[in-house]
C-alpha cells in the first residue's frame, strides 16, 4: 500500500546506520579472511556485507506517547545492535514521541492536528484512540496485536504540603462535586483537557460510571454528570505541562487535587522537587492508559518487522526498562525503588475498570465540547407584585430568593460566557414592558469604570425590586426576548432566553399564546437555534402547559417548583439538556 510518511516533528534518532566501504578485490579478501579467522572460534561464517544484512535496511516507523518515548527508544537501540532480519534485511526500529490525540485526529480528521501522523507503528497512552479511530475512520489500517506495552493507573494526587492521611479511599463523587454551586468548594480539580487528553477522558468515563451506578433515574444522572463537567472544566488546562503548572501554584485555602496517572506523578515528583505531590487512590475500579501496540501497515515485509519489534518490548529486557520509566508491568508489577512507598504508590495494581466502546467515547467528547462552548444567555426576571410575597420558612421573599438563586447561578458560567439581564412586568418602561438593566458581555468584560461585568450582573440581581401594582407581561416579553437573540445571534455560542417568572401570563390585551407561537415560528432559523428556558415557582403558578409548549417550539424546556430554593438545581437540570441532546442524536 502506497504511503505518504511526513517530516518528523521531534529530533531524528542518534542511532546513524552504519555504512562501510569496500576497496579493491586484493583488500576485500584481506579483509574476508580477517573476518573469517576472528569469527570461526564462534562458529560464525560472514562474507560479503559487515553488518549481516542483504539489501538495504527496514526502517520501521514507530510512533509513541511521550512519556514511554524515553524507555522504547532505549529498547529500540539494543533492538537494531542486534541486527534483527526480515526476509535477510535489517530492521531499524526508529522510535519518535507523538501526542495521541494529534495521531487520532490527523487520521479521522475531527479535530486539529499538528500533522506528522504517520507511522508503521503506533503506541498511544490509551486503547481510546484507536477504538476512536475505528469508528470514525473505517478504512484506516488499524491492527490491534493484543499487547499492552505499559500500564498505568489513573490516581489522585495532592500537594504533598497539604495532603491529609486518611484511612478509607476516597470515592470520586467525594472529590468532583454533582451538585448547584453552594457552599465554597474545599479543593480544586485540576485534570488535562479530555477532548485531547486520555488521563481527562478517562476521568470524565469513571465519573460517567459511579454516577450512572448511583443515580434513581436518567434525569438526575444528566443533572449530577453536567455539575461535574463543570467542576472540571473549572480546573481544566489544555495540556499536561500546563495542568502540572497549575498545579504545583496552588495554594492552602483550595488545595489543588490533580487526576493523573501513576507514572504522570512520578514524572512530576522528578521535576518538581519543591512542589513534591503524594499518591492517593480513588475507591472501587480506576481507569488503566495501556499503551497498545498498534501496527499501521499492510506491507508484508513492514508487518513481519513489526512483529519482530513487538517480541522485543515484550522481553524481560525491555519490561525492566518501562518499570524503571515509572511504569507498571503486563501484570501490574512495579518497581518499588522507582514508584516508591513514602510517596504513597501502592505495591498491589488497583482493580481496573474496562476500556469504554467507541461510542462512549464519542459520546462523552460530544458532551465535554457541547458544555465547553461558551453559553449566551439573556435572563429575564419577573418583577411583577407578587415577587413581594414571603417564601415560608425563609424570611425571605421570592425576589430575594430568586436574586440570591440566580446570583449563585452565574458561578456555572465561564469567564467567558456572555450574560445580560432584564426585568420585566407590565408597563416597566413606559409602554414597554421589559427593560434591560445589565447588557449581554463577556462576565470577564470591565464596564467603564472597571467593574468586572460578572460583578455588575449579581449587582444588578441584587437591585432588583419588584413593582406592587406590577402584572406578568409573560407572553410580549418572551416574544421582544427571543427577537433579541435572534437579532443578535452568535454562531460560536449557545444562545440562550432563560426566564425566571412566578406567575402565568396576566396582561389584559396583550399578546396571545397562538399568536405568540406563530411570531416564534415566523422568526425561528433551525439553523440558528434559541431555546426558551422558563423557570416557573410558587402557588401563583397554575398552568404549565402554556410554558411547556413554548420550550416546545424552541427546543428549551419549562420547570416549575413550589419552592425557589431549588431553582440552583432547576439551573443544573436546564444545563443538562445538552447531555440529554446528545443521547437523543
Amino acid at each position: 500500500m502506497g504511503r505518504h510518511r511526513g517530516r518528523y516533528a521531534e529530533e531524528p534518532s542518534s542511532r546513524a546506520r552504519r555504512r562501510r566501504g569496500r576497496g579493491g578485490a586484493f583488500a576485500a579478501l584481506a579483509a574476508a579472511l580477517v573476518i573469517v579467522l576472528g569469527l570461526t572460534v564462534a562458529g560464525v561464517y560472514m562474507f560479503g556485507q559487515s553488518d549481516g544484512c542483504g539489501g538495504s535496511d527496514i526502517t520501521l516507523d514507530v510512533a509513541v506517547s511521550p512519556e514511554l518515548a524515553p524507555a522504547l527508544d532505549s529498547i529500540a537501540s539494543d533492538f537494531n545492535a542486534e541486527e534483527h532480519q526480515v526476509d535477510g534485511r535489517c530492521v531499524h526500529a526508529e522510535v519518535r514521541q507523538v501526542d495521541s490525540a494529534n495521531v487520532a485526529f490527523g487520521i479521522t480528521g475531527a479535530g486539529a492536528t499538528m500533522g506528522d501522523t504517520e507511522s508503521d507503528v503506533w503506541i498511544p497512552d490509551s486503547s481510546m484512540w484507536p477504538s476512536l479511530v475505528k469508528s470514525q475512520a473505517g478504512d484506516a489500517v488499524i491492527t490491534e496485536t493484543g499487547t499492552s506495552v505499559a500500564r498505568s493507573p489513573l490516581i489522585l494526587a495532592e500537594l504533598a504540603e497539604h495532603a491529609e492521611e486518611s484511612d478509607e479511599p476516597r470515592a470520586w463523587t467525594d472529590v468532583i462535586p454533582t451538585s448547584a454551586p453552594g457552599e465554597e468548594a474545599t479543593s480544586t480539580v485540576r485534570v488535562a483537557d479530555p477532548a485531547r487528553n486520555s488521563t481527562g477522558l478517562g476521568t470524565l468515563y469513571l465519573v460517567q460510571g459511579v454516577l450512572e451506578e448511583n443515580s434513581p433515574d436518567t434525569e438526575t444522572f444528566n443533572t449530577r454528570m453536567t455539575a461535574a463537567l463543570q467542576a472540571l472544566h473549572k480546573g481544566t488546562s489544555p495540556d499536561e505541562e500546563s495542568a502540572f503548572l497549575a498545579f504545583s501554584g496552588g495554594g492552602a485555602e483550595a488545595p489543588p487535587v490533580m487526576v493523573m496517572s501513576e507514572q504522570a506523578l512520578w514524572r512530576y515528583n522528578s521535576t518538581h522537587e519543591e512542589a513534591g505531590a503524594q499518591a492517593g487512590y480513588v475507591k472501587g475500579e480506576t481507569y488503566y492508559l495501556d499503551y497498545p501496540y498498534i501496527v499501521r501497515s499492510e506491507e508484508g515485509d513492514v508487518t513481519r518487522a513489526a512483529e519482530e519489534f513487538r517480541t522485543e518490548v515484550r522481553s524481560d529486557e525491555a519490561r525492566t526498562r518501562i518499570l524503571e520509566q515509572g511504569f507498571r508491568g503486563p501484570e501490574g508489577e512495579i518497581d518499588t525503588s522507582v514508584l516508591t512507598e513514602d510517596v504513597g504508590f501502592m505495591k498491589e495494581p488497583p482493580p481496573e475498570l474496562a476500556t469504554p466502546s467507541d461510542g462512549a467515547i464519542t459520546d462523552l467528547i460530544r458532551s465535554w465540547n457541547q458544555l465547553e462552548m461558551d453559553s449566551r444567555v439573556l435572563t429575564i426576571v419577573d418583577v411583577s407584585g407578587s415577587m413581594l410575597a414571603e417564601v415560608p420558612g425563609t424570611g425571605m421573599t421570592r425576589m430575594q430568593v430568586t436574586s440570591a438563586a440566580a446570583t449563585e447561578g452565574l458561578k456555572m458560567f465561564t469567564d467567558t460566557s456572555e450574560l445580560g439581564l432584564w426585568e420585566f412586568s407590565t408597563n416597566v418602561n413606559g409602554d414597554l414592558h421589559y427593560q434591560e438593566t445589565a447588557p449581554i458581555r463577556e462576565l470577564q468584560a470591565t464596564t467603564e469604570d472597571g467593574t468586572l461585568h460578572r460583578d455588575a450582573m449579581a449587582h444588578s440581581l441584587s437591585s432588583l425590586e419588584p413593582m406592587p401594582q406590577g402584572d406578568t407581561a409573560l407572553y410580549d416579553t418572551y416574544l421582544a426576548a427571543y427577537q433579541e437573540m435572534a437579532d443578535t445571534y452568535k454562531p460560536d455560542r449557545t444562545n440562550v432566553v432563560l426566564m425566571l417568572t412566578d406567575g402565568d401570563n396576566d396582561n389584559p390585551g396583550g399578546l396571545k399564546l397562538d399568536k405568540l407561537l406563530s411570531e416564534i415560528n415566523a422568526i425561528s432559523d433551525p439553523s440558528r437555534p434559541i431555546p426558551i428556558i422558563t423557570i416557573a415557582f410558587g402557588p401563583d403558578v397554575k398552568h404549565l402547559e402554556p410554558l411547556q409548549q413554548i420550550a416546545a417550539a424552541t427546543g428549551g424546556a419549562a420547570y416549575m417548583t413550589e419552592d425557589p430554593t431549588e431553582i440552583g438545581e432547576i439551573f443544573l437540570k436546564a444545563f443538562s439538556l445538552r447531555i440529554s441532546e446528545n443521547e437523543t442524536e
